[in-house]
């Protein structure tokens, strides 16, 4: 709606026609929405407090994205001048007016949700509403037992759905990437003529362990090397490593993982069992990340960094335990999408 409301204010005041060529005009609309969801100005809705700058800085970003989108497209398609599009001064009117739409839609949404939010919820309310975590430390033994869990209903039409695109998904991407598979494990083999797939131990659905699948992006060490948190900057990762996990392209592999039944695409990431013993004793409800497959991708991946310390960890366990409480195939969908903007971002480590 606000694109039309833009698109024929323009219209009427420069004599243009963009409302007569929809063909145009709607991929143009969806580049800058899906510009604006890259650059992160949906996310803003969510804080406490809503930074007017931030929030224009991110509309603008998105907006200029957007203009350059189009430059591209009309070189490339080597469109005539009469490509009204084409014109600067129409793609600045129709990209500054639509940046006033979505910000004043932002703003009268965020007062909405602060309404509803008025009276005051306890710590642990609070975090599971406006943070969609569960916090470990406050959260009593019995708020969240196997039988709460969705996953649990072995029945559940949204079980057997999760299982199907799992191995329909991995298989397609599988067959998709395998060039770039080869590829990269090329480029490894003659960075350090070591391994090229590296194996390691991991805990999976109800503590079970199998091997986990990675293409190698850290020095060669044996086996029985004792485990270890990856930190910024560890001196371990090789050359071609450190690209690789900034785009994640090392997890491809675990789609092997995710057609054995090992994994699922989607779920609380696998730990190593060497770590667990630790992590167990220093945070609370820890072991019930395993009542769900373990995953490439999960909710604490997209919404908090690495954990390279017990307090990280514990983070990360209460973004899990939210996904176990929260678990279904929208929630899913809603990761899938923000994965694939962290790997666009290229904001791996």
């Amino acid at each position: 709606m606000g694109l039309a409301l833009v698109a024929l204010l323009v219209d009427l005041r420069f004599g243009s026609d963009l409302l007569n060529h929809p063909q145009w005009l709607i991929p143009f609309g969806i580049s800058y929405v899906t510009f604006s969801w890259l650059f992160g100005s949906y996310t803003l809705l969510r804080w406490p407090r809503l930074s007017l700058s931030r929030i224009l800085v991110r509309l603008t970003v998105a907006s200029v994205a957007t203009m350059l989108s189009v430059v591209l497209v009309f070189w490339l398609l080597n469109l005539p001048v009469t490509f009204t599009l084409g014109h600067r001064r129409i793609q600045a009117s129709l990209l500054l007016g639509l940046t006033l739409w979505a910000l004043a839609m932002r703003v009268l949404l965020w007062r909405q949700v602060r309404r509803r939010q008025t009276p005051f919820p306890s710590t642990l309310e609070m975090a599971e509403r406006r943070q969609q975590r569960l916090l470990p430390n406050q959260l009593p033994e019995d708020a969240l037992m196997l039988e709460d869990v969705p996953w649990a209903n072995t029945l559940s039409v949204q079980r057997q759905l999760k299982r199907t695109a799992d191995v329909t998904v991995a298989l397609g991407l599988l067959l998709l990437t395998a060039p770039m598979i080869a590829l990269v494990a090329l480029l490894i083999w003659i960075d350090d003529r070591g391994p090229v797939i590296y194996t390691q131990a991991r805990s999976g659905w109800m503590g079970q362990t199998f091997q986990l699948y990675k293409l190698r992006t850290m020095a060669h060490t044996e086996p029985a090397a004792k485990a270890s948190w990856t930190l910024p900057g560890d001196q371990r990762i090789t050359r071609m490593g450190w690209l690789l996990r900034r785009v994640r392209v090392d997890e491809l592999p675990q789609l092997f993982n995710v057609l054995r039944g090992d994994m699922s695409l989607i779920g609380p990431r696998p730990e190593r069992p060497e770590l667990e013993a630790e992590l167990e004793a220093g945070i609370p409800h820890y072991r019930k990340r395993h009542w769900m497959p373990p995953g490439l991708s999960g909710w604490a991946q997209v919404c908090a960094p690495y954990a390279a310390n017990l307090e990280e960890a514990e983070l990360k366990l209460s973004y899990d335990l939210y996904y176990l409480r929260h678990w279904s195939t929208g929630l899913d969908l809603l990761i899938l999408l923000k994965t694939i903007k962290t790997v666009l971002k290229a904001r791996g480590r």
